[in-house]
């Protein structure tokens, strides 16, 4: 895998982040709650910074694996930033249940790679 690509990728994963947050906070601007959006950014951000922690980790899984991680990096970068623009556009009645379920869902696929990678991993013998 080379290099170059996987840096564009980790700016990208900042870049979405920032985003996200900034949507979130536009979308929130009118809540006069400030621990509630304070909880939410840190919701938001949540998947993001696992990904960059599975992306630390991820120099000693197998090639294969990096390459869905990358994948699912980009794909959770580009989905959350199109759906809360999308919340920001539309202004649903209830905005806050996107940005409950879209940290959730990233989650749950960034688990589904972890465990994948896990699996695909060389088994190492005990002594």
């Amino acid at each position: 895998m080379k290099p170059g690509l996987r840096k564009l990728v980790q700016v990208g994963v900042v870049a979405g982040a920032v985003g996200s947050v900034a949507l979130m906070l536009h979308v929130g601007s009118r809540n006069p709650s400030s621990i509630l959006m304070v909880l939410f950014a840190g919701w938001v951000l949540s998947p993001f910074i696992a990904l960059g922690f599975a992306d630390k980790a991820s120099t000693r899984w197998p090639p294969a694996a990096r390459a869905m991680l990358l994948g699912l990096m980009l794909i959770i970068t580009l989905g959350s930033l199109a759906t809360y623009a999308s919340v920001d556009l539309r202004r649903p009645a209830q905005p806050a249940f996107m940005f409950l379920i879209v940290p959730l869902v990233s989650w749950l696929l960034l688990a589904g790679v972890v465990a994948a990678a896990t699996f695909m991993s060389p088994k190492q013998t005990g002594q």
